[in-house]
Parts: C-alpha cells; structure tokens; sequence
C-alpha cells in the first residue's frame, strides 16, 4: 500500500490497531480502492503473519457446494469422494480467512456462514464430530451492507456478526496528493514489468491525471498508466496521450477510425474542445493558485460559469491551493 496523503495515513493508523487484535473487521469501499491489500496488511501486520492467508471470492462460491467448499468433505461423504478433503477454513487454519465481495452470498451460504461465526464451529461434509477453527475472518464489499440489509438482500445478523469493527477505503479521488505519488510508482513498475526502458511523465500529463475523479480509483489509474507507457513512443508521456485515455476515446483526435461515425467531424470536434477546456482549466488553477475568483478575472469569464466548468471536468481547486 502506497500513500503520503492524511487520508491515507488514517487508513494505515487504523489497519495497524486492527491487527493487535483478533476480532471479525468488515472493510467497505468502491471498486478499485485496495480492499484485499488492506486485509493482507491487517494479516501480515499481525502475530498470525507466519500463517496463511486465504482468499475467497464469494460470488464464486457455488451455492449447492458452499459447505463443501468451506468446511471440506469426508471420505464417502458423496460419490467420487474417494479421500477426506479439507475445506477453505482447514487451509486459513492459525491464519485469515478472507471474505471478498460477502455481499454476494446466496441466503443459504448467508445462513450457513452465520452459524459458522456463532461459535467458530463447523462440520465438514459427511463428518459426525464438530470441529473448532481458529481463522480470522475479515470480510470485504463494495456495496453498503446496511443498504443490503435494509433491502432484504442480507442478513442483519450476520452484518452484525462480520462487523464488528469496520475499515471504509477511502476513494482515490478523497486522497489528496496520492495520484502523482501512485502515478509515478506504477510507471517504474511497468518499465520492470515489460523490461523497458524508464519513461517519465510531462507536467501537463501529470495535472490531467491529477484533475480526474477517478471513478474506477487505483485499479483504474493502473490501467490507465500501462497504456499510457505501452502507447508512448518517447521517454515523455504527453498531456494529450493521458487525456485520451482519461476521457475515455479510443483513437487520437485527427486520426479518425476509417468508417466509425465516433471518430467523424463533430465527435473529434467535441473531443478537442473538451481537452483544449481542462488544459485551459488546469493552467489557469496553476497560475491562480485554485482561486476561482482571481481565475475567473484572469480569464475574463464569470465566477460561476467558471465554476460549473472545473466540476465538468472533475477539477478539485483544493489541490492547487494545498501546493501553494
């Protein structure tokens, strides 16, 4: 995990705590922001690190094996089942069990997981004595469970149960100061990667990808860096490169696909514009240091048209106040 800004800290003061104890912990956050890395970091920060930790995506857990899959069989316990095989909790045994997307669950693997967290016992499949597991179980969702609850879709007993303490990942665009630090790591991690040569990125490329909000959050800035330094040709990564990506276009203004309406006069029209605007806005917040009044003087346009462009394009003004 890789981060310098307050948010960030926070996170890594409270992941730290956790791991002192050995209670259930719920972590919520959207898609992309590093919920299994906040959970190895509760694991590998903790006395259990020497043990295994095991990952489970619940929404591939198949409904009619969800016993099976979570507490093993015994031999014969069903046809085929020729030798005893040991479930996910056998393998997470003295270490973590780790829930990924919890919110998945089918009511009967709700119910079933539930009785196992009672009282941490289990039984595996065509066995007759009860076994106790010693796993830690942190959980994980993208979704609100207590919305999941309110709608009926989950189980308030066992959000009580998984939640007994609680980690939100904050959103990248929340993380003040993050992207250049993350930008640039992932950029040394592509070169390794691929075996190429060190690239860099130009100023204005940077500002692009400081202003976007970041919806996909850090997954999608990775994303977002590899193709950045799969489509440069030099050692510099342009602002324009990183805008086409950002924005979402599939192919560079003036190279329109032979035949694909998308790429015809006004789309790359109105793709131009919107690149000239959030170039245009990123220089003037830079020289203005993010105050939008002295900007809109500078730039001879009104305070509050101004301000409904900077939240077209997801520019936080804060920012550019923070540097000066």
């Amino acid at each position: 995990m890789l981060g310098q800004s307050s948010a960030f800290q926070r996170l890594r003061e409270q992941l730290r705590r956790y791991a002192e104890c050995d209670i259930q912990v719920l972590i919520e956050g959207e898609t992309g922001t590093g919920k299994e890395l906040a959970a190895r970091e509760i694991h590998y920060a903790s006395a259990r690190s020497g043990r295994p930790f095991v990952p489970v995506n619940c929404g591939a857990l198949p409904d009619n094996l969800i016993e099976n899959e979570l507490f093993g069989h015994e031999r014969g316990a069903y046809t085929d089942a020729r030798c005893a095989q040991p479930g996910l909790i056998d393998h997470a045994r003295g270490g973590t069990l780790f829930l990924d997307e919890v919110d998945t669950l089918s009511s009967k693997a709700q119910v079933t997981l539930l009785r196992f967290l009672e009282n941490n016992e289990y039984r595996p499949v065509g066995g007759g004595l009860a076994r106790v597991s010693n796993a830690r179980v942190i959980a994980a969702t993208n979704s609100c469970l207590e919305e999941e609850v309110a709608a009926g879709r989950f189980r308030r007993d066992l959000q009580y149960r998984l939640n007994a303490l609680n980690v939100r990942m904050p959103p990248l665009r929340e993380r003040d100061g993050d992207v250049p630090l993350l930008a640039e790591h992932f950029l040394d991690v592509t070169a390794r990667r691929l075996e190429g040569r060190s690239k860099q990125w130009s100023g204005d490329a940077m500002r692009i990808l400081c202003a976007h909000a970041w919806p996909g959050n850090v997954r999608e800035l990775e994303n977002v860096v590899l193709r950045a330094y799969m489509q440069a040709d030099g050692d510099v990564i342009e602002a324009f490169a990183v805008a086409e990506l950002v924005d979402g276009a599939s192919a560079p203004v003036g190279e329109p696909a032979h035949g694909d309406d998308r790429f015809g006069y006004h789309a790359a029209r109105h793709h131009a514009i919107h690149v000239f605007e959030r170039g245009y806005l990123l220089g003037l917040m830079e020289r203005t240091q993010g105050n939008v009044t002295a900007a809109a003087r500078l730039s001879g346009t009104e305070r509050r048209q101004l301000g409904k462009l900077l939240k077209k394009h997801g520019i936080d003004t804060r920012r550019f106040r923070t540097q000066s």
